[in-house]
């Protein structure tokens, strides 16, 4: 086996990111944003009905006023609504991928007429229908008057709908935004990092280094893949190799105990979550002793939760003292991060407990969507 030398070992490296940089072009580009809310889900439909019922209930007070106010003619009405409602949510939920590769005006325009053909129907099937049961003739002009009421509403309902989708577009790309920056401050101090790791060894185990310059290869093919949510058990891969990484620096040193729960796998958790919690174990933790230590990492979950600890020996001057300052960066960065993905619905704990630290984190159990997952080793 051919022992690398410094030139080689940073032109793999640099090859990778190379490839994983020529392969993201297209991979970053964003995705087109929904140009509608998503009216096929329950909470969509619900606030759509609420919203006819409401309209109905004006509709029949402005006709009929406050005195002379009928039940049963509110029930009609709001039969009428919902049958206008419903179908075209129907509609727009299936043209909603369609809708969302158009230009603005063209979607909202064709929104418009698939709810004006569904208002035209229902309102034109009701007419029918009464002049059916009373014997009389269509009201060409009660059937206009009706429709053209109904396009007002439906062009105003439309145009709130769109303003709020696209206000949740905004929201979401500022916070990708912020995500991926956050993100890209893990990233080249790892890197660096990883880099000081390769120089160490070049100069006295060949082999090992080589061995090194193989993970980081693999190591920045996964991280740079995705800075948002990904499978916990790549995640999982992700920190294991950068312990391996270490472990060929710090020897018998580093001891590792994993303690994970069954069939948490597909889990959702923030990329880069566990690695800069490992490092600061490693570089301010094992180490900086003597005899090195383990790292244990635990992690479960309870009531809707995924449970995270990870815990590290720490020399006896750094227990005695507020050890925020060494760890500051990455938890700080980890908060934010975390802050952006979950708002207020995770929790994070970080500190010393006699002679070793603890990080206690806990998230929201949330399934992986269904994709093409990596392979055993976690790498795509």
């Amino acid at each position: 086996m051919t022992s690398p030398r410094p030139a080689q070992a940073a032109g793999i490296i640099a090859q990778e990111i190379r490839e994983i940089a020529a392969k993201g072009k297209d991979s970053a580009r964003p995705e087109q944003a929904p140009f509608l809310p998503d009216l096929c889900s329950v909470s969509a439909l619900a606030a759509l009905v609420l919203m006819g019922e409401l309209l109905a209930l004006v509709l029949v007070l402005a006709v009929d006023g406050l005195r002379a106010f009928s039940w049963e003619r509110l029930g009609l009405v709001s039969l009428v609504v919902q049958w206008v409602i419903l179908p075209s949510a129907a509609v727009l939920c299936r043209l909603r991928p369609r809708l969302a590769r158009l230009s603005h005006k063209l979607a909202g325009g064709l929104s418009f007429v698939a709810v004006l053909t569904v208002l035209l129907l229902v309102m034109g099937a009701q007419q029918w229908w009464q002049a059916s049961l009373s014997h009389a003739p269509f009201d060409y002009w009660r059937f206009l008057r009706d429709c053209l009421l109904g396009s007002i509403c439906a062009g105003v309902v439309l145009r709130y709908a769109y303003v709020q989708q696209q206000l949740h577009n905004q929201q979401q790309a500022e916070l990708g935004a912020r995500i991926d920056a956050l993100q890209s401050r893990i990233r080249p101090h790892f890197l660096f990092n990883s880099m000081n790791s390769l120089a160490s060894l070049i100069a006295i185990d060949p082999e090992r280094a080589e061995r090194l310059v193989e993970d980081l290869s693999a190591l920045f093919r996964a991280s740079l893949a995705d800075s948002r949510l990904v499978p916990l058990q790549q995640e999982l891969a992700l920190a294991k190799r950068y312990l391996d990484i270490e472990s060929l620096r710090l020897g018998e040193r580093l001891q590792q105990r994993w303690n994970i729960d069954d069939g948490l796998g597909q889990m959702q958790v923030p990329s880069m979550l566990l690695q800069p919690l490992l490092e600061n174990a490693v570089l301010h933790g094992v180490a900086r002793l003597r005899e090195g230590g383990e790292i244990a990492v635990r992690i479960g979950h309870d009531r809707g939760r995924l449970l995270l600890t990870i815990d590290n020996p720490v020399p006896a001057a750094a227990a005695s003292r507020d050890t925020s300052d060494n760890n500051g960066i990455a938890t700080d960065n980890i908060r934010q991060r975390l802050a952006a993905h979950y708002g207020d619905r995770y929790a994070f704990a970080a500190g010393c407990d006699g002679d070793r630290y603890r990080v206690q984190l806990q998230l929201p159990l949330t399934q992986a969507a269904a994709r093409k997952q990596p392979n055993a080793e976690g790498l795509v």
